[in-house]
């Protein structure tokens, strides 16, 4: 479907039973589609008005009331253009939300409008509250923070999504900074969003210049706000594998080994270690590695803890599959870490010892990668104290 052309074919719907109305213009300031802000603004004046010529025949107490034949097909075709574009646009970067309110009351007026000869009014249905400085239609995809008891709204541009959430990046001009939005999905259970919010539990209660710091986390919307990285562990070696140097290398991968061994003095296990949740900022005079994506991690004595989680990561040990997710220790974290620090020093995903030049480092790897988990590196610490050999 073409979203341009889909909003002005409801446009034109909206166009054949009303007229463009601005009365609540400044209302729909941050929808930056012009069409869209005005189809949503005109929507709202004539809910209002519609909802005002309702309340006129309420409350209905004990018996009903009748609403006028006209005034309920109008409703009725607001209505059936509001949810057409709800759900149309509900998966793209045009994306909106309508007011709880008004949703349920959209929602429960589908139920006795009637598009002929009038509609019933339910009885002891009470008068409808009109939004006269409120917005009835909210953009998802903008975000809007108070600095010094003033309002900045910002466009969210999705960047990535994933099972449980949508990943949005965002510039704010008061800060003159780009931040990440994290945002869970609609769809998701209690328990989701309950594992949700524990991920930004964990970051939030970890602090180490190697951890991607959190911000505010909004149970309204089940959101938060993290700080912005410039690039994944996977693309910042990929772009610039060619110019990298040993020292380059091994400064990455020891600021990698202080996040992972600062995790683990917590008695956390990541669980969903790849290139992919490894970020790095770029400075002038230097990079900042910091550890992200805590969905997995195994927390001591947690409920919420996930036994029974499917093989993931393309890094993890594949015994997992036959051992069973929940069986995940020590051995396996450092099992990932040492593809991660062959990656970083080699440049490739796919292990092969054989032809690593250095002796070292080959040794480093081999060991990290052992079949039995015995002989594989107990703990960061023996990563750390065998990594300066190479």
């Amino acid at each position: 479907m073409n979203i341009e052309n889909y909003i002005e074919s409801q446009y034109r719907e909206l166009l054949a039973c009303s007229q463009i109305n601005a009365e609540y213009s400044n209302l729909y300031k941050s929808f930056k589609n012009q069409k869209l802000r005005e189809t949503l603004m005109t929507l709202h004046h004539d809910l209002v008005r519609l909802f005002r010529m309702m309340n006129e025949r309420l409350p209905t107490g004990e018996h009903e009331a009748h609403f006028w034949a006209e005034p309920s097909r109008d409703l009725i075709k607001r209505i059936e253009i509001i949810f057409s574009l709800f759900s149309s646009l509900k998966e793209t970067s045009l994306a909106f939300q309508i007011d709880s309110y008004y949703l349920d009351l959209l929602t429960r007026c589908r139920d006795f409008l009637s598009s002929s000869g009038g509609s019933s009014l339910p009885s002891h249905m009470e008068k409808v509250e009109l939004y006269y400085t409120l917005p009835i239609f909210l953009p998802l995809n903008n975000i809007t923070i108070s600095h010094k008891q003033q309002d900045f709204t910002f466009e969210l541009k999705l960047i990535g999504s994933g099972s449980y959430a949508n990943v949005y990046k965002y510039k704010d001009t008061f800060y003159n900074r780009f931040f990440i939005l994290k945002r869970a999905k609609k769809e998701l259970t209690n328990k989701e969003i309950a594992r949700f919010k524990r991920e930004f539990d964990v970051m939030n209660d970890l602090s180490s210049p190697y951890i991607l710091e959190v911000y505010c986390y909004n149970p309204d919307k089940n959101e938060y706000i993290m700080e912005y990285m410039d690039y994944t562990l996977n693309e910042y070696i990929t772009a610039h594998n060619s110019n990298l140097t040993i020292i380059q290398r091994k400064k990455i991968t020891q600021q990698i080994f202080r996040a992972f061994d600062y995790l683990h003095s917590k008695g956390h296990l990541h669980r969903d270690i790849s290139p992919k949740n490894i970020l790095i900022k770029e400075y002038d005079d230097t990079l900042v590695v910091k550890l992200s994506d805590f969905g997995l991690v195994k927390i001591p004595d947690s409920t919420l803890t996930t036994v029974n989680t499917e093989f993931k990561g393309y890094f993890n040990d594949p015994a997992l599959i036959v051992e069973g997710f929940d069986t995940y220790s020590i051995f396996h974290e450092t099992y990932a870490l040492a593809r991660v620090v062959y990656f970083v020093m080699t440049g490739k995903t796919k292990t092969n010892t054989e032809k690593i030049s250095n002796p070292n480092l080959r040794a480093f790897v081999e060991r990290g990668l052992n079949l039995d988990k015995a002989k594989r590196f107990q703990n960061i610490r023996d990563m750390i104290l065998a990594f300066k050999s190479i």
